[in-house]
């Protein structure tokens, strides 16, 4: 039993996930827009029964729009951290078709904590940025043995194009700019956040612990989608190509 299996009752698991929500959208206000083509592309290419891996998958997100949509698909999330887990659990407590893992995906052996040994899908968005190139190209190397022949994986998530640079100061200011009118208005930022769930009874002590884990959040690498479509067809996927973007993110489809 994980930390987050002992710890969820007493809390407003749907007041957590959309606090959740909100603090992201305040970064990535066309968040949903990533969701929605997300799952159109695992409607297309393997159906509305699918065994989905949600790889590192926080609070559940995927898992939740996932099972909305298709409701005989089933999830398995896997994630380090203890909060967001804790809310995963609590918000699909008693039902079977969400499954949660503890893992560290910078452990080898990370896979072999999984129920299952393949997938139709894996999906992951605004996570693996934190990795760096080496040890991500890995990581593809190793989903890409979890993902059925025909399967798909997509990783939505900042993919930088360092050829643009004008291209992307401007965006970025932009971006700035309306994040610091949303906050003007009440909006929450990452660190504000995490001081909320530090206040929490229930989520006190895994937020602690989820902070002697990660210490402050930091950043690995953000290559282009060049690189992510590259590596993947290296790692063993047969095709691999951006099927969505905004001026600053990228949702990267690879099919088995």
């Amino acid at each position: 039993m994980t930390d987050a299996q002992t710890t969820t009752t007493g809390a407003d698991w749907r007041a957590w996930q959309e606090s959740w929500d909100r603090q992201q959208e305040w970064y990535m206000p066309d968040r949903e827009d990533r969701f929605r083509i997300m799952l159109d592309m695992v409607e297309a290419l393997v159906g509305t029964a699918p065994r989905i891996l949600d790889l590192a998958c926080g609070t559940g997100t995927i898992t939740a729009r996932l099972l909305a949509r298709f409701p005989a698909a089933v999830s398995v999330g896997v994630d380090l951290d203890p909060a967001l887990l804790t809310i995963a659990e609590g918000t699909f407590a008693g039902d079977e078709r969400a499954t949660f893992v503890t893992a560290d995906l910078k452990d080898p052996g990370w896979r072999t904590k999984l129920p299952y040994d393949s997938y139709d899908a894996v999906l992951t968005a605004t996570a693996l940025h934190w990795l760096h190139s080496e040890p991500l190209a890995a990581l593809y190397g190793q989903i890409a043995e979890l993902v059925r022949d025909g399967g798909v994986f997509m990783n939505a998530d900042h993919m930088i194009d360092d050829s643009t640079p004008r291209i992307n100061a401007a965006e970025r200011a932009q971006r700035h700019l309306r994040m610091d009118q949303a906050k003007a208005a009440g909006a929450l930022d990452w660190a504000q956040w995490w001081q909320l769930a530090a206040q929490d009874p229930v989520l006190a002590g895994p937020t602690a612990r989820r902070f002697e884990i990660y210490g402050e959040h930091a950043d690995g690498d953000v290559p282009p989608p060049a690189w992510h479509a590259r590596v993947l067809r290296e790692k063993g996927f047969a095709e691999a190509r951006p099927v969505w973007c905004s001026p600053s993110d990228t949702l990267l489809l690879a099919v088995r």
